[in-house]
């Protein structure tokens, strides 16, 4: 083996290392979340949600990134206020997605099903949306949700008791 072969070989397994640490000093920066519950509200049925509310820049700007699971019953709303386009994308997300978009009454106005882990595709609602709900690729079929209904959550003025 050459001389140049081994220090090749060291500067890739420091390359790595760097990489580790970088890792490691990125998960020691990561936003925290408050957590919530919400209520899906379909033909259906209700559903009920356990949920980290996205509403800082930071956090918006993390969502759901680095995460390698969701439970079932679990997403991530994030609230702009005001109703706005919104685009989302998933860089550094590991899990496949369902984006429902709400409207300021709590009506879903949009939605974007199985959105691709890794992506930096942007998705967006076709009309302004007040807030973002992520939940596991595949919740909008098992819900059989539909643009018109609702979620409920104190966010809009419409949570259940």
């Amino acid at each position: 083996m050459t001389t140049s072969g081994i220090l090749s070989r060291r500067a890739v397994l420091t390359g790595v290392g760097l990489i580790a640490w970088s890792g490691a000093a990125r998960a020691q920066q990561l936003a925290t979340f408050s957590k919530s519950k919400l209520v899906i509200e379909t033909a259906k049925g209700k559903f009920p949600f356990d949920i980290e509310l996205a509403l800082t820049p930071p956090q918006m700007e993390q969502g759901l990134m680095f995460r390698r699971s969701l439970a079932a019953d679990a997403g991530m709303l994030f609230d702009y206020g005001d109703p706005q386009p919104i685009a989302m994308w998933m860089k550094n997300t590991l899990i496949p997605l369902d984006m429902i978009f709400i409207g300021k009454d709590g009506r879903i106005v949009d939605f974007r099903e199985r959105a691709v882990p890794m992506s930096l595709d942007t998705i967006e609602p076709k009309v302004p949306a007040r807030a973002v709900l992520e939940v596991n690729a595949g919740t909008v079929n098992r819900l059989g949700l539909r643009v018109g209904d609702a979620v409920h959550h104190a966010f809009f003025g419409n949570a259940l008791n």
